[in-house]
């Protein structure tokens, strides 16, 4: 059987805060996902899961305790905990910037990989103490904010007790992402000393990696690469999301086109008898010398397929976002109120 594993990357946002936005506005918009029509974060998530009958996995990043104190994560954690969810540790090292105090001393960077070893062991300690100080169990799974991750990553959770990591993500490789494993091996396996529970994806007809992420993937895409993982033997299928990623970019409607694709989702795995559902908790480690599990290959019409669903779903729901974008264009440069000029009228 293999394990679907769907997990939410839940986070404040570090750019929201930068903007001033304060920290209950943050957590309106980026944990419960709220909008003019309703709340699409993290409880409207908890709510299709278990329609289905299943569980998810909230990677929460503690990291804005730093800046707001202790009790917003103990308000992110708290309604997961009770309805039977998993937590695991995220990190997003931008907020150091914003501390008062940094743990770090003068060293700051986007990723947790920007940090030598002793100072990435220092913060990710620091950061599973202040999920367990909210009622979070001792976590077993870490995964990097922006999968900003390295071997020297590896080595920290390694050395603190964490049993998986699920920082690679092949569509990251060489753009944050610096663990060094091959993005064409979808297995779970062993490296310096902690369990890779990699992103499952499969490859586009433009030979690169796409991950199983609700923004990235089509449902015929996620259905095929679940099929995969469980025609292979993988011991597991990951998919993710983030709290806010069933909103559109600028969070002021629904995603529904994301919504579709979660129900699409949850209906497969709920759906198919081959895969079963859950966490980190429970998860089986594989044997010392696992076996390969190919990335499932390209179909160039399937993506196709794709591009044009991507490009409805952004004229449905992100007119305002381009329409941005195209004012600050129209208001920046020469060439730019030419080109947002083309932009805004397309939009």
């Amino acid at each position: 059987m293999t394990r679907a594993i769907i997990s939410f990357d839940t986070e404040l946002s570090a750019g929201l805060h930068q903007r001033g936005v304060d920290a209950r506005a943050n957590f309106e918009s980026s944990i419960l996902g709220r909008c003019r029509e309703g709340d699409f974060g993290i409880l409207f998530q908890m709510d299709m899961l278990e329609r289905h009958g299943l569980k998810g996995v909230f990677f929460v990043d503690p990291m804005p305790a730093l800046v707001h104190g202790p009790r917003i994560v103990e308000a992110i954690v708290e309604p997961i905990l009770q309805r039977g969810h998993e937590v695991q540790l995220h990190i997003h090292t931008e907020w150091l910037q914003f501390a008062p105090f940094n743990p770090a001393g003068r060293l700051t960077g986007r990723n947790i990989a920007d940090f030598p070893l002793p100072a990435q062991k220092k913060l990710i300690a620091l950061a599973r103490d202040i999920l367990m100080r909210a009622g979070v169990p001792r976590p077993v799974a870490f995964r990097a904010g922006n999968f900003g991750a390295n071997d020297d990553t590896l080595r920290a959770v390694a050395a603190l007790g964490f049993r998986y990591d699920s920082s690679f993500n092949g569509a990251y490789r060489d753009h944050g992402c610096a663990i060094t494993l091959d993005p064409a091996n979808m297995g779970m396996r062993f490296h310096h000393g902690v369990c890779e529970v990699p992103v499952s994806g499969l490859m586009e007809g433009s030979g690169r990696f796409r991950p199983a992420q609700l923004c990235a993937m089509s449902e015929e895409e996620m259905r095929d690469a679940l099929d995969h993982a469980a025609e292979s033997g993988a011991i597991q299928f990951s998919a993710f999301s983030h709290s806010f990623e069933l909103l559109s970019r600028d969070r002021a409607v629904p995603n529904w086109l994301a919504v579709a694709r979660m129900e699409a989702l949850c209906r497969a795995v709920a759906d198919d008898p081959r895969i079963t559902n859950g966490g980190f908790a429970t998860l089986p480690l594989p044997p010392p010398r696992p076996g390969r599990i190919e990335v499932a290959a390209p179909r160039p019409l399937r993506t196709a397929r794709r591009v044009v669903e991507q490009a409805f779903g952004h004229l449905a729901h992100e007119v305002r976002y381009v329409r941005n974008v195209a004012y600050v264009a129209i208001n920046s440069s020469r060439w730019g109120k030419i080109v947002g000029g083309i932009i805004l009228a397309m939009a």
